[in-house]
């Protein structure tokens, strides 16, 4: 599905919202394309996605054939294939997406849109390490309160007894994020729920208390 940048409307930070007006003043009328939770988003070796909203999981291989977490875009993040050495490289919507797509051409031609992709790079850069830093923790009930602190800065909303993620998570997505088991992690998010740090709530979407 694809329809006008123009038409979308977010709800964010000063710095994602600066982001999204420039990319209105520069491309107005710019196709948009949404994705469902769950599908493969194509990439192209000289395109650049930008997410407008939701979370793309954006994973490669092991020669094993095991899949691993490599980052999660989120909102005003950009990823491609221009911007990974990592082959394969895959990009799996974790939410309903809308995505916006630009050139390199477009990218060389727009010193203000070049800047704002080289922002939100940044912050995915930050993402990573601070990925990579909690995967090295031993114990997989602090692994798991770690990714999800993270994921409560970038997709957490008040709500009446916590923060509630916005985008549901499964366990195998959390296992795939912190190098652990779904049984593993369903057994941690148990223990967690125990301590009264974060519950479910009816509509299976994670509450941190």
């Amino acid at each position: 599905m694809a329809y006008t940048f123009s038409s979308f409307d977010l709800n964010s930070t000063n710095s994602v919202t600066d982001w999204r007006r420039s990319l209105e003043e520069i491309y107005r009328g710019h196709t948009m394309h949404t994705y469902k939770r769950g599908q493969i988003i194509p990439m192209y070796p000289h395109k650049v996605w930008v997410v407008c909203r939701g979370v793309v999981q954006l994973n490669t291989l092991h020669p094993s054939g095991d899949e691993v977490l490599v980052g999660l875009a989120m909102q005003a993040m950009p990823f491609g294939l221009p911007l990974t050495n990592l082959e394969p490289y895959q990009a799996i919507s974790l939410s309903d997406v809308d995505l916006i797509q630009f050139t390199l051409i477009e990218l060389e031609q727009s010193p203000q849109l070049y800047h704002g992709i080289l922002q939100h790079l940044n912050r995915r850069l930050q993402q990573t390490e601070a990925l990579l830093a909690l995967v090295s923790n031993k114990r997989v009930e602090e692994r798991l309160r770690q990714i999800l602190l993270l994921l409560k800065q970038e997709v957490g909303i008040p709500v009446d007894g916590g923060t509630r993620l916005t985008v549901r998570f499964t366990h195998q997505h959390l296992a795939s994020a912190i190098s652990s088991t779904r049984v593993t992690v369903t057994r941690a998010m148990k223990l967690l729920q125990d301590e009264g740090w974060l519950k479910i709530d009816r509509d299976r979407y994670i509450v941190l208390t």
